[in-house]
Parts: C-alpha cells; sequence; structure tokens
C-alpha cells in the first residue's frame, strides 16, 4: 500500500471526520441554546406546538439537511466529479460553523445549522465514494473503514472540544466557540482536497483516459497493469449504465429492500442518536452537574471509538448476524436498566436539579444527593454499555450489510434508500427526544427498548448471514433468482 494512497485516503476520510464532529457538537450547546432562544420558541408555540417541540426541530435541523445532502450529492457525483464535491462539502461545512458562531436569532441558526447538514449528508456518501474508488480491491475494506473510524473519531473530538471550551469559563458566548472551532478543520479539509487527484473512474466516465492512467499510476492497481485495469474500469461503466433503467421496486428485490430499511430504521430506534446529540442533557436528567455531564459525554466517545475499532477487527470472522444479536442484547441490558432507573430515581433526579440550579434551598432536597448520586451512577454506567453495545453491533455493522445485499444492478439505488431511512428516522428521534424526555426519562428509554426487542426478533428470524459470500453469489444466497 503505497504513501500516496494512504494519503488521498486521509485526506478524503476528513470529510467523515467532519460529519462525525459537526453531529455530535451540538450536544455541549442544546440546553443553551434552549433559554437564549426561549422567546422565539414561545412565540411559535402559540402557533403551534409546544417549546420541546419546535426546540427538538431546531436541533433536527441539522439532519434534515442531511437528508437533502445525502440525495443531491449522490446524484451530482457523476456530473461534478468526487473531488469538487469533496471541496464544495468542505466550503459548507465552514460556512456552518462561522455562521452557527455568530448566529443572532434562532432563523439564522437554523439555516447554518442546515447548511452544515447538507455537508455531513454529502461526506456521508461521497467520501467512502472516492475512497473506494482510489484503491486497488485488496485494500478496499479496510481504506473505506478508515471513513467509519474518522466519524467516531469525529464524534470523540467534539465531546473533548466540548469539554475543554467549557472549562476555559468564556461566558454567554461559550456555545459560540463550540460551534466556531470546527470552522479550522473544515479549512484543512478545504486546503488538502486541492493536493489529491480526481477519481479514475470518474475521469474515465467523462473520457479522460490520459488522466485517468496518470492516477492509477499514482494510488496502484490489482493487477499491476494499468491498461487492463482501465479496461476493467470502463466495461463496469458499460454495465452501470445499462442499471440505470433497473428499478428497485421489482418484486424479487423486495427481501434486500426490506432487510435494509429494517436494518436502517432499527438502526436510530434505539435511541444512538438521541444520546449522541442529548448526551449532556441525559446526564443532566441523571443528577450530574454540567461539567460532569460533558465529561460523561467524552466517556462515551472513548468507548464508542474503542469499541468500532475492536468490532471492525472481528467483523470478518465473527460474522455480521453474530455481532449485531450480541450487540441487541446488549442494547436490551442497558436499555432497560436505564428505563428502570429513571422511574425508581427520577423523583430524586429531579430535585438535585432544582438544588444545583438553584431553584430551591429547601433542606429537604438534600436528602436526595445520596440517593440521586447512586441512580446517576447507575445510568452512565448503562449509558457506556449501550454505546458499547451500539458500536459493536450495528455501528459496525450496518454500512457493511447495506452494501453487500443488493445485486449489483441495483446497489447503488438500494444503498440510497437506506441511507435516507437512516437520516430520516434520524432527524425524528431527535426531534421528538425533548418533548418525551421532558416527562419522563423512563418512558422515553422504554420505547427504544420495545423497539430493540423487535430488533433481536429481527435479527434472530430474518437476518441473513453474509460473511464470506462473493457479492455475485449474494442473489443466490437471498433466492433472489427465484423472484420475478
Amino acid at each position: 500500500m503505497g504513501k500516496y494512497l494512504i494519503k488521498c485516503t486521509l485526506v478524503a476520510a476528513l470529510g467523515g471526520l467532519l460529519f462525525g464532529f459537526d453531529t455530535a457538537v451540538i450536544s455541549g450547546t442544546e440546553q443553551t441554546l434552549k433559554v437564549l432562544y426561549i422567546n422565539d420558541y414561545r412565540t411559535l408555540s402559540e402557533f403551534f406546538g409546544t417549546i420541546n417541540f419546535w426546540h427538538g426541530l431546531a436541533i433536527a435541523s441539522a439532519l434534515i439537511g442531511t437528508i437533502i445532502g445525502a440525495m443531491r450529492f449522490g446524484k451530482q457525483a457523476d456530473s461534478y466529479g468526487r473531488r469538487k464535491l469533496l471541496i464544495t462539502i468542505g466550503v459548507l461545512y465552514f460556512i456552518s460553523a462561522i455562521g452557527s458562531a455568530l448566529a443572532w436569532d434562532l432563523s439564522s441558526f437554523v439555516i447554518f445549522r442546515f447548511i452544515g447538514g447538507l455537508g455531513v449528508g454529502g461526506a456521508s456518501v461521497i467520501s467512502p465514494m472516492y475512497i473506494a474508488e482510489i484503491s486497488p480491491a485488496k485494500y478496499r475494506g479496510r481504506l473505506v473503514a478508515i471513513t467509519q473510524f474518522n466519524i467516531v473519531l469525529g464524534i470523540l473530538l467534539a465531546f473533548i472540544s466540548n469539554y475543554l471550551i467549557a472549562s476555559f469559563d468564556l461566558g454567554p458566548d461559550t456555545w459560540r466557540w463550540m460551534f466556531g472551532v470546527e470552522a479550522l478543520p473544515a479549512l484543512i479539509f478545504f486546503a488538502l482536497l486541492f493536493t489529491i487527484p480526481r477519481s479514475p473512474r470518474w475521469l474515465l466516465l467523462k473520457g479522460r483516459v490520459v488522466e485517468a492512467k496518470k492516477v492509477l499510476t499514482w494510488v496502484g492497481t490489482d493487477s499491476g497493469h494499468i491498461e487492463n485495469e482501465i479496461v476493467a474500469i470502463q466495461n463496469t461503466l458499460k454495465i452501470d449504465e445499462r442499471s440505470k433503467s433497473e428499478t428497485i421496486l421489482k418484486r424479487k428485490y423486495w427481501k434486500p429492500l426490506f432487510l435494509a430499511i429494517s436494518i436502517a430504521a432499527f438502526n436510530q430506534l434505539s435511541g444512538i442518536n438521541a444520546v449522541m446529540y442529548f448526551a449532556p442533557r441525559i446526564f443532566g436528567m441523571s443528577g450530574f452537574g454540567e461539567s460532569a455531564a460533558l465529561l460523561g459525554s467524552v466517556g462515551i466517545g472513548l468507548v464508542n471509538l474503542a469499541v468500532t475499532m475492536f468490532a471492525i477487527s472481528l467483523i470478518d470472522r465473527f460474522g455480521r448476524k453474530k455481532l449485531m444479536l450480541i450487540g441487541t442484547i446488549g442494547y436490551l441490558i442497558s436499555l432497560g436498566i436505564i428505563a428502570v432507573t429513571f422511574y425508581t430515581y427520577d423523583a430524586d433526579f429531579k430535585l438535585v436539579n432544582e438544588l444545583q440550579q438553584g431553584l430551591s434551598n429547601n433542606p429537604i432536597l438534600v436528602s436526595a444527593l445520596e440517593s440521586s448520586a447512586t441512580g446517576g451512577s447507575i445510568i452512565m454506567w448503562s449509558l457506556f454499555l449501550f454505546v458499547a453495545a451500539h458500536a459493536f453491533g450495528q455501528g459496525t455493522v450496518i454500512w457493511v450489510f447495506i452494501s453487500e445485499i443488493f445485486p449489483n444492478q441495483v446497489r447503488g439505488k438500494g444503498v440510497s434508500v437506506a441511507s435516507s431511512t437512516i437520516w430520516i428516522m434520524a432527524a425524528l428521534i431527535s426531534w421528538t427526544f425533548p418533548m418525551f424526555a421532558a416527562e419522563s426519562g423512563g418512558n422515553i428509554f422504554t420505547f427504544y427498548w420495545i423497539s430493540m426487542l423487535l430488533q433481536l426478533f429481527w435479527v434472530l428470524f430474518a437476518m441473513p448471514e453474509t460473511k464470506g459470500i462473493s457479492l455475485e453469489n449474494m442473489e443466490k444466497q437471498l433466492n433472489l433468482n427465484n423472484e420475478k
């Protein structure tokens, strides 16, 4: 594996790191934003919904942009090229970081977060696409996995950044720094993109054979023969062109479509996005102070990163189904404990929060501290177990699984449907969490537990094992050849 190939991969994968950072940075600011824009929320609530309804929508605005970004950038990839779109994504990240930091009202904040969401959605499609197209097949799996690793690393860095910025005691503008700091890596990403080549596949799509040969000389080929590689890619492009007219809605594709949509929906029904977006609030609901809540979020990021690395090393040995089964059991244990703990200690948590916020100085509140500490500790360790279960199962398996189960002729369309499902569900989960959590933490985590019980039955009785099966033989494994 050449140094130039590794460099190009790392640069493109920075899009994934910014993806993770942009997704998680909101967690350290959302409570401040609710207080800051409370008058705007009250005005909106006069027309429709509650304050928590509008707050959830504001927080989910980036995810709404992500849905659109994933769909639009994927469609534009062949027209404008992968590198040019990555450059555009870098610009969107930068604009979003600066704009969110300087937002002057709720509307401007939502607009700039939406712009960042467009970048996240685009990066989720274009970064792995570019890496796959410059990588020789024998390295492709490991190199594309760097994007997933960077997403998780970006989430951890966002949690660490929020904690460090909060520790500087920058006053009422602390939340602005949390958003604004993303501008620096976005600028670095933008600049480095001019040092990497265009995708050889895209160059051949546009008939620029000489340039494609030059790029393949730099990044390497499977056979070591540039001319053979060129012919192989051109033949694939012809097949792809013919497959554009193939519809994903044919009956023979219903099974992989059902599997992809199911795993994508369950991915978010676990509540993982709610935990990543609202981790400090969940710790706060458990009796933790602001600093401890932000530090707890860093712990979540560390667990997520460590277990993801471990699971990636096992996925081709253990198989997708076994990882999903272990992860689902972990979900059920952790979510069940969290829900029961909230039901048991909810009154104490609320009393301690009042004491911490200075809303009451009633001596009776002090008696709740010891009980709250016990409940908070249980929830903290259960959240760590929950994130570990996600990283070991869904977090590692989903992108591999949905890219394997579709036949070649509709793989792009199938993965697009699954990706859209993930982002739509992520937006809904993030939007609704503030409304349900305001009533009781136990209720919302019970809902997630029930969803994961359904996932357990899905894994046991519907999910096929795809380990060790070639993409060409997947149709036989799923009996698609017998369908019409």
